[in-house]
């Protein structure tokens, strides 16, 4: 792995239905996108950390703390449809997609993730980590997945998966953390294809590479962070840095 060029683009909107703005919301003094710009740099695994944005403010912001920003030519469907248009004039072994509302990223998960691309074969790969919080699991913001016995992907939903029908079997829930990793082939070859069915009904963009016959592989890890989608995960984030001890 320690040969390995990897590159993290991080792309940001700045439309959100349930967070006008988020990318530029203050989180202890910082906006999210900075946050998460600096945590991607901080884990020294990548050759190169760009954000890709279609909206001015994120562009400047980015650039104000000395980061590098690309502003792309349209409004995408997808954050991973955003990033292709940069990747598509760029040579790495492994191209990960940093979600611009995740500020704790962290080097451990994101090494586990690139480890992922040490097994032949792998073309795309992401992150889950257990949830054990009965309303994190019945909250539809909540991602969840379920995976085969070998580590791949075989649904993500935000509906309650697997549901206990036997309520004496153990389970295992997993919360998809939105980090993804892909070779160039399979990021071109997934932009190339339409939103496919599944997608499209639970607003999940990791399903078309299912739906179209793409394993993903999966690094199970403990991530403790927090995803901002809403107003009130500014405040999960702020305890979760109290706790923490981060600044």
């Amino acid at each position: 792995m320690d040969s390995m060029k990897a590159v993290a683009l991080i792309p940001a909107r700045i439309g959100s239905t349930r967070f006008p703005r988020k990318m530029l919301a203050s989180l202890r003094g910082k906006t999210v996108i900075r946050r998460t710009y600096e945590s991607a740099v901080r884990t020294g695994l990548f050759a190169d950390v760009i954000v890709v944005s279609d909206d001015d403010d994120i562009i400047a912001e980015v650039i104000s703390c000395g980061g590098k920003a690309v502003k792309s030519s349209r409004t995408f469907e997808s954050g991973t449809d955003r990033i292709a248009e940069v990747v598509a004039g760029m040579e790495a072994d492994v191209f990960v997609n940093i979600q611009g509302d995740e500020p704790f990223v962290q080097r451990e998960p994101l090494r586990q993730l690139l480890g992922l691309f040490e097994e032949s074969g792998t073309l795309v790969g992401s992150l889950v980590q257990e949830l054990s919080h009965p309303e994190f699991i019945e909250d539809p913001n909540f991602v969840k997945v379920a995976l085969d016995l070998h580590g791949n992907a075989l649904f993500f939903s935000r509906s309650v998966i697997p549901y206990p029908r036997n309520t004496q079997a153990k389970r295992t829930y997993y919360e998809h953390i939105g980090v993804y990793a892909f070779t160039k082939p399979a990021l071109m070859q997934f932009v190339s294809w339409p939103v496919s069915p599944l997608e499209d009904i639970e607003k999940v963009e990791c399903l078309r590479f299912l739906e179209n016959g793409i394993r993903m592989r999966m690094a199970i890890t403990r991530y403790m962070g927090v995803e901002i989608d809403t107003p009130e995960d500014i405040q999960r984030a702020e305890a979760i840095m109290d706790e923490k001890g981060w600044e």
